[in-house]
């Protein structure tokens, strides 16, 4: 079932609409609900009224979705306004397991409002009560049905991390879409990350399909992050629309950052601030196998992988082949295949020569310390090669500028 999120409107800007709304054309063409069933009574002309004496009029009620109407976008925002009269209760009700939609009623009772989008296949219930100028109550009501959409025409929304995870300072908000988003702005006009401590940050499009935050600079220790995807029903474009609303809360741990020498050959492990230990390491023999220079991120951890040259487009059973199982504390930087992992077989050369395919290996021991003191999103900065990481192999964001990284903003 499609989670909803619902806000409310009042004020000034509902009372501008009501007056759009009740302008815009005459009572009966405007007022979709006015030949609905009603309970309640009205005042009518009396033969014995004065000219001289106008009756109060009748409360009536107009929507901008019309009476029995079918195929409504599931884009529209539902609005009802009171002619003659205030609003006394609005209740709007799907089918089947839509639920309620929840809107307001303006103060001056003039009209009800929702940010709540509607969704798909669904006939939705309106009963509507106003209490006219002549103190009367009448009640209205409508139905009214959406169009219908397939998986094809919508597009889940998938949010790392995932909610109560304590993550790195370098670790991205990443939002996966598993249909196109060729509409960027609409959707990012929708997509909130809130932080405590407040820090500045941007949405960066990879892709259609691939949108991810991160601040300005590296995270601060202990920030709390509310990541608010509030697409459900927007429009993505091409006819697509979001299918579901997603929220997720995290927290940032200690401030993990790893600076890794290769001429030195050398790790340097900082945990905020403060450096706890140098480990002596190997990384890719040059020019073969020469590891990238850049700010990597721990995207995974394996406390055991088999690793295969084959995925990596090396011949196992070639000169430069391996093929090695259970190697022990291993944690992913590069989608390419760059790993921090535990190198028992190397450790004449750890901190002396580059030897390896790529990976940086260390001994099993520090391996294992460094293994469990980490947090996916703690960050790597490797340098000593002239090989750069490459845009989008991990989590690189911290290898563009801030300007160029607000540039990749639909909303710049």
């Amino acid at each position: 079932m499609r989670s909803l999120a619902v806000r409310s409107t009042t004020g000034a800007a509902a009372l501008l609409l009501a007056a759009t709304l009740l302008s815009a054309c005459d009572a009966r063409s405007a007022n979709p609900l006015a030949d609905e069933e009603s309970t309640g009574s009205s005042s009518s002309p009396s033969s014995s009224a004065s000219s001289e004496a106008p009756q109060a009029a009748a409360g009536s009620i107009r929507s901008n979705v019309k009476r029995g109407a079918t195929d409504v976008t599931v884009d529209t925002l539902l609005r009802i306004a009171a002619v003659h009269g205030r609003l006394s209760t609005v209740t709007v009700t799907g089918s089947d397991e839509a639920g309620s939609v929840v809107g307001a009623i303006s103060g001056d009772g003039g009209l009800w409002t929702t940010e709540q989008r509607l969704e798909p296949s669904t006939t939705y219930a309106v009963s509507a009560t106003v209490r006219g100028e002549d103190g009367e109550l009448v009640t209205r009501r409508s139905r009214f049905s959406t169009q219908a959409l397939t998986l094809d025409q919508q597009t889940y929304p998938s949010v790392t991390p995932l909610a109560g995870q304590t993550v790195g300072v370098g670790m991205p908000v990443i939002v996966s879409f598993d249909v196109p988003v060729t509409d960027r702005a609409s959707f990012e006009k929708h997509m909130k990350v809130t932080t405590t401590p407040k820090q500045q940050g941007s949405w960066y499009w990879l892709s259609d399909n691939l949108a991810h935050w991160r601040p300005k600079n590296y995270w601060k220790a202990g920030t709390k992050v509310d990541v608010d995807v509030d697409v459900n029903s927007v429009p993505a474009g091409n006819g697509i629309y979001g299918q579901e609303d997603r929220h997720v809360s995290f927290e940032i741990g200690d401030a993990h950052v790893y600076k890794v020498d290769m001429n030195t050959h050398q790790m340097r492990v900082f945990s905020n601030g403060k450096l706890l230990r140098s480990l002596p390491i190997t990384t890719g023999e040059q020019p073969k196998f020469t590891t990238r220079s850049g700010v990597k991120v721990i995207i995974e951890k394996f406390d055991a992988k088999r690793m295969n040259s084959e995925t990596v487009g090396i011949d196992p059973n070639g000169p430069d082949g391996y093929d090695i199982d259970n190697v022990q504390w291993a944690m992913r930087v590069t989608y390419s295949g760059e790993f921090i992992h535990a190198a028992p077989w190397s450790v004449g050369s750890q901190g002396y020569a580059n030897v390896s395919h790529g990976c940086t290996g260390m001994s099993t021991a520090n391996a294992d310390w460094l293994y469990h003191m980490t947090n996916i999103g703690d960050v790597v900065e490797y340098v000593g090669t002239d090989r750069e990481i490459e845009p989008g192999n991990g989590y690189s964001d911290w290898n563009l500028s801030w300007a160029d990284y607000q540039q990749g903003s639909a909303l710049k």
